[in-house]
């Protein structure tokens, strides 16, 4: 089943199970709301009406206002290498805030202080309630996975050793396009898909979510013994090798280019780089 939250006409979000080419309302604002009700799947695939309210509607982040977004650093081997780093034998966890999703198709603003704006193409959990998950209950506690790009300010970011400064500037990261139940997906819990980052066209990061040092289900109950895992929010499971500050020279995001962040069977996140309005 694919579930996203949709922006309407009218300026208000909905829930919506996605079913090829129309939307179908499951009855709630939004799909952390959704995910809310202990019986959110048999909800949302009992749900029949195709209302002309989400007609021209657009993808909203995939959960708009998550209580969390806990990312994890250095979890591909090639990233680990590209960056210089030992393997870690424990996940390297950070944050970002709500303020920083956007939708598949939004903008992507790059900040005027940053002169390295950079890609992370991420395979993103969306989860349900738990806490000290172990074994069958974190498995339980992936309610779906989506796309998310983990777009980054190196210069900020490594400015000190905590990387929050880097990491959830406003309007840089996308989510979506839609949530996609593990039961629908090669690997289940724990996909495997290809992941790949594209800039203007040009394939800059190819991977398989296969190749996770911390899968899904580790990084769930590794997360929940820390803090209580709530209806819709989000870990981000960490970007494979090929991002622009790993190269020679470096590369980063320059405005007026797109960035495609594509996971097989979770669909794709295409976000043009604008300048801040704003500034």
């Amino acid at each position: 089943m694919r579930l996203a939250t949709v922006r309407t006409l009218d300026g208000a979000t909905r829930a919506v199970r996605v079913e090829d080419d129309r939307l179908v309302d499951v009855g709630a604002a939004d799909l952390g709301a959704l995910l809310a009700d202990p019986g959110w799947a048999e909800r949302a695939a009992a749900a029949s009406e195709s209302a002309s309210h989400l007609r021209g509607a657009a993808y909203a982040p995939v959960v708009p206002r998550p209580g969390k977004v806990v990312c994890v650093g250095l979890n591909y081997r090639t990233h680990i290498r590209e960056m210089g780093r030992d393997l870690p034998g424990h996940p390297t966890l950070f944050a970002k805030y709500a303020d920083a999703l956007v939708g598949a198709t939004d903008d992507v603003v790059r900040p005027p202080e940053t002169d390295a704006l950079d890609w992370e193409g991420e395979l993103a959990v969306v989860g349900a309630p738990v806490r000290r998950a172990r074994g069958a209950d974190a498995e339980r506690a992936i309610a779906g996975f989506c796309v998310l790009n983990d777009v980054t300010c190196r210069d900020w970011q490594f400015r000190t050793g905590e990387w929050l400064q880097g990491k959830t500037w406003e309007a840089t990261t996308p989510l979506g396009p839609y949530l996609v139940t593990p039961d629908e997906l090669p690997g289940g819990v724990r996909p495997v898909l290809p992941v790949s980052t594209r800039v203007d066209g040009e394939t800059v990061q190819e991977d398989s979510t296969g190749d996770l040092l911390f899968d899904p289900v580790a990084l769930v109950e590794y997360v929940s013994t820390v803090v209580t895992l709530r209806p819709g929010d989000v870990i981000s499971t960490g970007t494979p090798g090929g991002v622009g500050h790993g190269r020679t020279p470096a590369r980063y995001l320059e405005v007026g280019q797109t960035l495609t962040t594509e996971i097989g069977g979770l669909g794709r996140c295409e976000n043009r780089v604008v300048a801040d309005p704003g500034a």
